[in-house]
């Protein structure tokens, strides 16, 4: 059982607590209409079980599910 490693939209491999900046403006669903900002830097990620998905909190969300193409590595 091989486990893929988790990359960002440039191909840098990331790990847990890694600070991760979004490269384009996201809307999160059911946040009541908050927008995150290309150039929001998420501090201290989590890994999850899935290669395209990390765990972060940022100061308008909490618990927030992140795609790796949407992020880089800071």
């Amino acid at each position: 059982m091989s486990e893929t490693a988790t990359r960002d939209a440039n191909g840098n491999e990331l790990a847990d607590g890694d600070s991760v900046t979004l490269i384009k403006d996201l809307k999160v669903k059911g946040s009541g209409g908050v927008t995150l900002k290309r150039g929001t830097m998420v501090r201290k990620i989590r890994l999850t079980g899935d290669p395209d998905e990390i765990e972060a909190n940022v100061d308008k969300v909490k618990g927030l599910v992140l795609r790796t193409e949407f992020v880089k590595k800071a």
